[in-house]
């Protein structure tokens, strides 16, 4: 589930379409969007099924070339924006749920970038690559791993706070965005023309194209290694970039919605996994803790994903009166955090079970 979430179906799929919605959806009437969307997204995973059958350093050339180029772009428009900022911050209402609970809100939002998911699935190679340069003792690796988790961290916090703050900033000129690829595309006209927009659109989708080659291939080679029995990795690429061609056709939009529900189930599981996975030591690494946990968090987490359904879904389903109940009942469920308790009941079984086990084998 871990995979297919970050890979077909939906993190590879938003590659083409946020590359779609910053270059070519603001040259287009609505009436266009879709057939264009569908001729773009053909392209754009065609090139991505060719450079994932065949390795080339082109794509890691040009990546070395425009990804540089993009940085220093989106850090000129981010200064350009805090000099002259489109509007006063303080000037805009907050909309919707951010009325009341904004840091909930946008803590929940935050999973729409994946990039907790990812960290689980493709942490490894952050460990290889440290291997590869001579660290070899554990203890090592393991700081040399949480130095470089703080320093990314710290310079995605900081983008992620600079385009919060021009996002809010952009309501001085237009409407709210329906996604951040259209603002981002109409920020970077406003300050820098056409031309501006022009070169955001392109470094962004090398940028989306490198991504998407590099989850294709990390997808396949998984499932094929995991399934030797079944496809090669071939056809599994082959597989992958299909789905993702037709999920990517559905549009930004809706991929983010259908998105949400399972996000909203794999979160938490990643998060309480991430934080006992920091805290290891000091309960021995029992998996006993680990089990216990988990397995206060599913229930919950699923009572989430039913939350964050489509309207029409849950009438279908008739769940109406399940997420009242959970309303009611779960603390904070709210509020997209009905997980909590239960994840800290848990804690608190877990370490007891924990001791109890230990001080029996000490006996």
């Amino acid at each position: 589930a871990l995979y297919l979430t970050i890979g077909p179906f939906f993190a590879i799929p938003r590659t083409a379409t946020v590359s779609f919605e910053v270059g070519i959806a603001p040259l287009l009437s609505d009436g266009q969007v879709f057939l264009w969307l569908a001729v773009f997204s053909f392209i754009f995973f065609l090139a991505v099924l060719w450079f994932s059958l065949k390795p080339s350093n082109i794509l890691t050339y040009v990546g070395k070339i425009l990804n540089p180029i993009f940085l220093v772009f989106l850090s000129i428009l981010i200064v350009r924006a805090l000099i002259s900022p489109m509007g006063a911050i303080a000037d805009f209402p907050a909309t919707g749920a951010y009325e009341n609970q904004s840091f909930f809100q946008g803590f929940i939002e935050g999973y729409n970038t994946m990039d907790a998911l990812a960290s689980l699935a493709f942490g490894i190679i952050v460990i290889n690559v440290i291997k590869d340069l001579g660290v070899e003792k554990p203890k090592s690796i393991a700081l040399s791993t949480m130095k470089s988790g703080i320093l990314s961290m710290s310079l995605m916090a900081l983008i992620y706070g600079c385009l919060a703050i021009i996002g809010a900033q952009s309501l001085g000129i237009t409407p709210i965005s329906k996604n951040g690829g259209q603002a981002l595309a109409i920020i970077s006209a406003h300050y820098f023309g056409r031309g501006g927009a022009l070169l955001l659109a392109v470094t962004i989708t090398v940028a989306c194209l490198k991504t998407a080659v590099g989850l294709i291939t990390a997808c396949s080679e998984t499932f094929s290694n995991m399934f030797q029995d079944s496809f090669n990795y071939r056809t599994y690429a082959i597989f992958f970039c299909i789905l993702s061609f037709g999920i990517a056709n559905i549009g930004l939009n809706n991929i983010i919605a259908y998105a949400i529900p399972v996000l909203m189930f794999l979160y938490p599981l990643a998060i309480t996994l991430i934080l006992l996975g920091i805290f290891n030591n000091s309960f021995k690494g029992d998996r006993r803790v680990y089990q216990m946990v988990t397995g206060f968090v599913i229930p919950a987490a699923l009572l989430d994903l039913i939350g964050a359904l489509p309207d029409y879904l849950v009438k279908t389903l008739r769940l109406g009166g399940l997420i009242e109940w959970a309303k009611e009942t779960v603390p904070f469920y709210n509020i997209g955090m009905g997980w909590l308790i239960p994840a800290l009941i848990g804690l608190v079984l877990g370490l007891i079970v924990s001791r109890l086990f230990r001080r029996d084998a000490a006996i």
